[in-house]
């Protein structure tokens, strides 16, 4: 997942569905009937020639579905196999070393994103849930804008949810809930979830909406600290066993702006941050699954307190499936059927 900077803003009051507009108010009878043209839309990272390539025998074999939207597409049959027994696989190596199944639908309250940072560190990946706000003429006008596939963003206000943009995020204040944390901490598998990122990309390991594994660990700061070491090792032989030519290495985190990159280069001196790197369609690795240490961010944020008393540590680590799954296909062909009988026996046990 990505780590907001430390220090977030808490919010004065519950976000409602009567929060700030995203324009200056919606529109009125007598307003015109044509609106402005769209926003410039985020430019999408450009493909290699080797990843537009890989693209295209992805689309033509139907491992992938195109939407006519970058970076997102829907997945045929056989992807989708790979990817549910991929997490089947996941699940079974967490609950093995302690950890409790807790699953969120794939949206976050306002209110807990805007509490967690997120905003301050990555507001250029953040996606909101907006909805119409208006009269039955304010609904005729919005349905002629739209129907013209013109901006209708002046009809739409924010509600109380955003995007989830990463599986972590919920688990901290549901835990924080239950009160003071037993001794030892917990563990939590969120599963396979759908995330969010405003990242449009031609590369097809680079989606807008994605599955990420996440493992979230609260308790005292060396057991968190040496948790998060254990599995950047755990997830290396994982991910070897598989087959695949994998590299642990230090990383950051995308910050935005130009306090991000001061805050990019304490996250790489620290070492907060690992990632397993593959190359998937070249020319440079991808990141597959990273480990990261928040320290007491969280803890602070959420108000997650030890069992003897103070303030709790977190470490999450995310296994990105649809990346996975996109070095499996690169590495033993897109028919999963004639895979390495090693590969398969860990994917499908008898």
């Amino acid at each position: 997942m990505s780590t907001p900077a430390p220090g977030p803003s808490r919010a004065a009051g519950p976000a409602t569905a009567d929060g700030p507009a995203t324009a200056d108010g919606p529109a009125t009878a007598d307003r015109p009937t044509t609106a402005p043209g769209p926003a410039p839309a985020t430019p999408a990272r450009p493909a290699t020639p080797e990843q537009a390539s890989f693209l295209a025998e992805l689309i033509g074999d139907g491992l992938l579905l195109e939407t006519g939207v970058q970076g997102v597409y829907g997945h045929g049959e056989a992807f989708e196999d790979v990817r549910e027994h991929l997490e089947n696989l996941i699940c079974a190596t967490a609950a093995a070393h302690g950890a409790r199944r807790l699953r969120f639908p794939p949206v976050l309250p306002r209110r807990q994103l805007e509490d967690s940072g997120y905003l301050t560190s990555f507001p250029h990946l953040t996606g909101s849930v907006c909805a119409f706000h208006g009269s039955e003429a304010d609904a005729q006008l919005q349905d002629q804008v739209a129907s013209r596939h013109e901006d209708w963003s002046e009809f739409q206000r924010l509600t109380d949810l955003a995007l989830m943009p990463a599986a972590c995020y919920p688990v901290y204040p549901a835990i924080a809930a239950r009160g003071r944390l037993a001794l030892g901490g917990v563990c939590v598998d969120t599963g396979g979830a759908w995330v969010f990122r405003r990242e449009p990309s031609e590369d097809p390991a680079r989606r807008q909406i994605f599955h990420m594994h996440e493992l979230v660990r609260i308790g005292e700061p060396e057991v968190v600290l040496a948790w998060r070491d254990e599995w950047a090792q755990r997830g290396l032989a994982l991910l070897i066993g598989l087959g695949l030519e994998v590299e642990l290495d230090t990383a950051n985190d995308p910050f935005f702006g130009r306090r991000g990159r001061m805050l990019a280069a304490n996250q790489r001196e620290q070492a907060l941050k690992l990632e397993l790197l593959v190359t998937i369609a070249g020319p440079a690795p991808t990141a597959v699954a990273s480990f990261n240490h928040h320290q007491d961010h969280f803890g602070k944020a959420y108000g997650l307190e030890l069992a003897q008393g103070g303030v709790a540590h977190t470490s999450c680590l995310g296994f990105g499936h649809e990346r996975i799954v996109l070095a499996l296909l690169r590495a033993h062909g897109l028919d999963p059927t004639g895979w390495p009988s090693a590969v398969r026996d860990r994917l499908w046990p008898s």
